[in-house]
């Protein structure tokens, strides 16, 4: 059965189901990465996902390969660079990957121009379909944290600089389209309420959010923003980082290579959001 298809944007046409790389250069080497995303485009996926700070676990040693390893097999395979849509993502401020542009410690317009040109490199690509903010340049509670607490604000980047950097991006033609990541219902409309003061300033298309049975914090606010403001929810972690599979209920607590077991301290996503002892975590896997 062939993969649907729908419109991301009236000129990006894109398969339902995107192929995520994050992995790619960690858990998978070049040869099982390219073996993947033959499996995949074969199938009729077309809508490939990455980020600058991929793979995860991040690590100096490995930062970008995900994207190189992308970019190297639509080289190799000689894929029609029509024939795929792009994605990937630039790194959010964390003060903790210093070997991303020292930390990186901003979404500044210098962050973000030297994020998107980087990653062109790195894909071998003249222009990137979907380049998306991968965290919010400001505090929010994410990646397992749901409650807002006021007094981690910080001083941030205005979003005007964030989308101005974007915009230029996309009238040089290295960016087609804009979309967030790890965002809340407040930075969705922010971004829109700024796109729409400037003429010609093109608004975000999407957000991209952890969306599971056991994570359906989307529903709550974002979705209503965007049914109304006609945004796609990019939906990552489907079986929320694996769990979802059963595997880590089995009798010896799943593979020794799957990821909460390979890198066990490491994902403190999953291991903050998904408490493997609570008896209805096992259950959403038996639904």
């Amino acid at each position: 059965m062939a993969v649907p298809m729908f419109n991301l944007t009236p000129n990006l046409k894109v398969s339902r189901l995107c192929f995520g790389t994050m992995t790619f250069g960690q858990q998978n080497s070049l040869s099982d990465s390219c073996r993947l995303l033959d499996a995949a485009y074969d199938s009729g996926i077309n809508f490939f996902d990455s980020a600058e700070m991929y793979p995860i676990p991040q690590r100096a040693q490995t930062q970008g390969r995900s994207e190189q390893y992308l970019g190297s097999w639509i080289k190799e395979r000689k894929i029609p660079r029509d024939s795929v849509a792009l994605a990937t993502k630039v790194a959010g401020p964390s003060g903790q990957m210093t070997w991303i542009r020292g930390g990186p410690k901003s979404l500044d317009a210098r962050n973000i121009t030297e994020a998107i040109n980087n990653s062109l490199v790195r894909l071998q690509t003249d222009f990137i379909d979907l380049y998306q903010i991968h965290w919010p340049d400001r505090y929010v509670p994410m990646f397992g944290d749901v409650e807002y607490d006021p007094i981690k604000q910080y001083c941030f980047i205005p979003v005007e600089e964030q989308l101005g950097a974007l915009v230029r991006a996309v009238d040089a033609g290295k960016i087609r389209c804009i979309g967030l990541s790890n965002e809340t219902p407040y930075g969705v409309m922010k971004f829109l309420q700024v796109a729409e003061k400037v003429d010609g300033h093109p608004k975000i298309i999407s957000v991209q959010n952890s969306y599971s049975l056991l994570c359906r914090i989307f529903d709550s606010g974002l979705a209503e923003c965007c049914h109304h403001e006609s945004i796609s929810l990019l939906a990552y972690s489907p079986l929320a980082m694996g769990i979802l599979s059963g595997k880590y209920f089995s009798g010896d607590g799943g593979p020794a290579d799957a990821r909460l077991n390979c890198f066990k301290g490491r994902y403190l996503e999953g291991e903050s959001r998904y408490n493997l002892s609570n008896p209805v975590i096992e259950a959403a896997t038996k639904v």
